[in-house]
């Protein structure tokens, strides 16, 4: 679902100033599909650089809706369409979480919740993009919940797409449920993306549970 901020940075992609650049010159250890889906916590910063995104890769819109009940949308974010690109430029450490985690205040019966659905719109930049891959590890504290992985296929280059995923959840036992409503922001996810085995994204997401 990580797909931002404290209050409501999901603004942030709407109208901000561009981060500054930063040196990434020193080696940068490249993660695998493999050793993503072997880690047992949350990554205690970000596994690639913002300059990994080597294809264009650019988020447009994303929307949480449920898959039951209702049906209600939970989350919408949407880039103006006369917004441009941002350039893919790194950035101090310090400064990551304002632009690569977004935080998401959620009903308490979302816990309850059997499938979710979700909807990703992205535009690919000049290059092909033969197979994009997403890895998405969910926890609570230091505890795996649920890991995802999902692979979308081929995307042609200068191409806008829509990713629709549906979200399996986990059942969860009372008493980790009523902890989890009692400790905002201490469930968290890592999404990674992949094209081939090459990461080209890793964002972060926090959440909060309330009646």
């Amino acid at each position: 679902l990580g797909a931002g901020g404290k209050g409501d940075r999901s603004e942030r992609h709407a109208g901000r100033e561009s981060p500054p650049p930063q040196d990434m010159s020193r080696t940068v250890k490249e993660w695998t599909p493999e050793e993503c889906l072997n880690l047992t916590s949350p990554a205690d910063s970000y596994l690639c650089p913002l300059s990994a995104n080597t294809f264009g890769i650019e988020f447009l819109e994303f929307r949480i809706r449920e898959m039951e009940g209702a049906q209600r949308e939970l989350y919408n974010v949407k880039k103006p369409d006369d917004a441009p690109s941002e350039p893919i430029v790194d950035i101090p450490p310090e400064l990551e979480d304002q632009y690569r985690l977004i935080q998401y205040n959620f009903p308490s019966e979302f816990l309850k919740a059997k499938t979710i659905g979700t909807s990703l719109v992205f535009s690919v930049g000049n290059n092909e993009v033969p197979s994009f891959r997403m890895i998405e590890r969910h926890y609570f504290k230091d505890r795996l919940l649920k890991s995802f992985d999902f692979t979308l296929g081929f995307c042609m280059p200068n191409s806008r797409n829509t990713w629709e995923v549906i979200y399996t959840l986990p059942e969860l036992d009372p008493d980790l449920e009523s902890e989890m409503i009692d400790s905002p922001f201490e469930t968290r996810s890592d999404s990674y993306y992949f094209v081939g085995n090459k990461m080209v994204m890793h964002n972060k997401a926090e959440y909060a549970y309330s009646d």
